[in-house]
């Protein structure tokens, strides 16, 4: 039986407005190295779901800070796996929704081509005036950079020149605007598809520095959004795991 125009128009309406009923937002707190995949895996999700992701970038240790003093964040990707454990054990989270989403690397970035060589020399050789690197306190990749240094046996020398971001993000703005010759920097931020996408970069081996496991977690402001829960479920996806990987992070 063949169903008159107006009411398939009539069904077809009704289930769009049912989709939009269900549909809700979801404020998230991002580590400033996780923000290019996070904003395309974002615009997947939104599409895929109906349901509006309200993002915020920063350091890490600054939205623990943040989240404790009420932030009305529902989410939390962090850049370390200790600050979103801490969280938990303080109560501040849903019960059982932390997981690892990446594994960061850590990469000695110049915007000049060229300037870095693959072995990192450049570091031993100490010619340039301005090293940039996070926060150590606050940016787990500023940590890490730290750590990198200290086994490399740089870190004294190389200290008077640390030109040092609040985050990894204003860390490689440092050395995109050529106010640092070269920095430590988040991988994700200078890599797509395979290879860096400007300038010249070192990836720093992974045995110079504690592994960067980056957790997240459903914060208990999200405990009773479904939005906060199906955006936690889109993240081990196959599009969500897919961009991840594509910018340059182990899983």
């Amino acid at each position: 039986m063949r169903l008159p125009l107006s009411r398939l128009l009539a069904g077809l309406g009704a289930g769009f407005l049912a989709c939009a009923a269900h549909a809700a937002d979801v404020q998230i707190a991002v580590a400033a190295n996780f923000t290019a995949p996070i904003k395309e895996i974002a615009a997947e999700f939104e599409k895929d779901t109906g349901h509006k992701v309200i993002a915020s970038f920063g350091p890490t240790g600054g939205f623990y800070t943040q989240i404790k003093n009420g932030a009305p964040f529902e989410v939390f990707f962090a850049a370390d796996d200790t600050t979103p454990e801490k969280l938990e054990k303080e109560g501040d989270t849903v019960a059982g929704s932390r997981w690892t989403y990446a594994v960061g690397k850590l990469v000695l970035w110049s915007a000049t081509p060229g300037y870095v060589d693959d072995k990192g020399e450049v570091l031993k050789k100490n010619e340039f005036k301005h090293l940039s690197i996070g926060n150590p306190k606050t940016a787990p990749y500023g940590l890490a950079g730290i750590q990198a240094m200290e086994k490399l046996g740089l870190a004294e020398a190389i200290k008077p020149k640390l030109v040092e971001g609040s985050n990894i993000t204003q860390a490689y703005q440092f050395v995109a605007t050529g106010n640092a010759e070269l920095g430590f920097v988040a991988l994700s931020q200078v890599y797509k598809d395979g290879k860096i996408t400007g300038g010249s970069a070192w990836i720093v081996p992974a045995e110079l520095y504690e592994p960067i496991k980056q957790d997240a977690v459903i914060l208990s402001k999200g405990k009773d959004n479904p939005a906060a829960k199906a955006l936690a479920d889109y993240l081990k996806g196959p599009k969500a795991i897919a961009v991840i990987k594509a910018y340059g992070y182990d899983l």
